[in-house]
């Protein structure tokens, strides 16, 4: 459920499917009625398992350095479906949502899409109309079957491949990958992160077929850290960037940050312009993002990690940077994730849980969670802004993790 999405359907009279339905056909079917809104953009699209968004925040704040205009579809919202949708940090306003549904309904498509399909053509829409220099899109998920694989992008990126979504994209790690690596375009270059090599090799294959040039963390570019910043290294191109010092905290970022810069040096040969060292650093010292461990005030954070591979990512991060602090987190998580195991890895670290209900029809029951929970101080909570209203004591730091989808149900009732 995307929050007010309904609201535009019930008004424009258009139907659309809550269901998830992998396929290229319904959107494409749509787009052709629209005009082919995706041909007019310049893209970076970006799939993969975590590190999307942050990768978007990191590359976007270089764009906006050197002056261009941004759009950026990502999901799922922050608060509402407004901000889904965004062009330099503004989300799409109700007016232009309004004028993009009147273009859906009379192209005819009310019960011909998905609640993504249709959130995908409203985003590529938005974008033709209001031409923004660059497009970021992120896959809603997989990739080659996801509705937003009908840009032909600059460049394509996926940070991570980890275990997801099993029921729609298999249930290995390689599966999983030809799904990412679908998001790869004939001719176009492509930046992936760390993997191990039997997925490497999935999209080697992959990058045979489309002939892509394919540059990837580790092998082709580096990040490399000394006294406290970090150093970006690129031997083949020559480019090295030093004293990069990044707001987004965890090692982790340190790897979406030189995706984001290697990602960025297509962007930057694609409008014909001179690589800028100056601008590059402060795109990404600035580069901020909601709920990737995002300091909400004094000893409360939100990170929105929701599955193994980026709850590791928040413990390790954790041990970095409160050692000794006494951990405090507030979780609510989808009944699709793996669940056993994202709370083991969560009571590595945490001293106390408290669970709480999301209201969205694939959640767990805070009862559940609790019940699998091995914590030894445990306890469910009905009022989670009542709850963090709380002040919390200077030796203690409270996260609120699990799904997005929690945090935007907190932030939308925050007062």
């Amino acid at each position: 459920m995307i929050p007010l999405l309904e609201v535009y359907k019930e008004r424009w009279q258009v139907e659309s499917e809550q269901a998830i339905k992998p396929g290229l056909e319904a959107i494409v079917f749509a787009l052709r009625k629209l005009g082919e809104p995706q041909k007019q953009l310049n893209a970076v699209h970006l799939a993969g398992t975590n590190g999307k968004g942050s990768t978007l925040a990191f590359i976007e704040g270089m764009a906006r350095e050197y002056g261009l205009s941004v759009g950026k579809f990502m999901s799922p919202c922050i608060v509402d479906v407004h901000d889904q949708i965004q062009i330099d940090g503004r989300p799409i306003t109700n007016e232009q949502m309004d004028r993009m549904f009147q273009q859906l309904a009379k192209a005819g498509l009310s019960g011909k899409l998905t609640d993504f399909e249709l959130l995908t053509a409203v985003a590529l829409l938005y974008f033709a109309e209001q031409s923004p220099d660059l497009v970021l899109i992120e896959a809603g998920m997989g990739g080659r079957e996801d509705s937003t694989n009908v840009v032909t992008p600059i460049v394509s990126v996926v940070p991570s491949i980890a275990l997801e979504h099993t029921n729609f994209l298999g249930n290995t790690l390689t599966s999983i990958a030809y799904h990412k690596a679908g998001i790869l375009k004939e001719n176009r270059p492509a930046v992936i992160g760390d993997m191990t090599e039997e997925v490497t090799e999935v999209f080697k294959k992959e990058a045979i077929q489309k002939n892509v040039l394919l540059s990837k963390f580790g092998k082709d570019f580096f990040v490399t850290k000394l006294d406290g910043t970090e150093t970006y290294e690129y031997p083949l191109q020559q480019i090295t960037i030093s004293d990069l010092q990044r707001q987004l905290l965890g090692k982790h970022q340190g790897h979406n940050m030189v995706l984001a810069i290697t990602a960025f040096l297509e962007v930057i040969k694609k409008f014909e312009l001179l690589l800028d060292v100056q601008k590059i650093r402060n795109g990404v010292n600035n580069a901020t993002l909601a709920g990737r461990f995002e300091q909400i005030r004094p000893n409360l954070y939100f990170d929105g990690a929701h599955n193994p591979a980026s709850v590791q990512s928040l413990v390790d991060t954790v041990k970095e940077n409160f050692p000794n602090k006494r951990i405090e987190f507030i979780i609510g998580l989808l009944a699709d994730k793996d669940i056993k195991t994202i709370l083991q890895l969560l009571e590595e670290v945490g001293d106390a849980f408290y669970f709480a209900n999301i209201h969205n029809e694939r959640a767990m029951q805070a009862m559940t969670l609790y019940e699998l929970s091995q914590a030894k101080e445990k306890q469910i909570i009905d009022d989670v802004n009542e709850f963090l209203q709380g002040l919390v004591k200077g030796d203690t730091v409270r996260i609120v993790t699990g799904s997005l989808y929690l945090l935007s149900e907190i932030r939308r009732n925050m007062h």
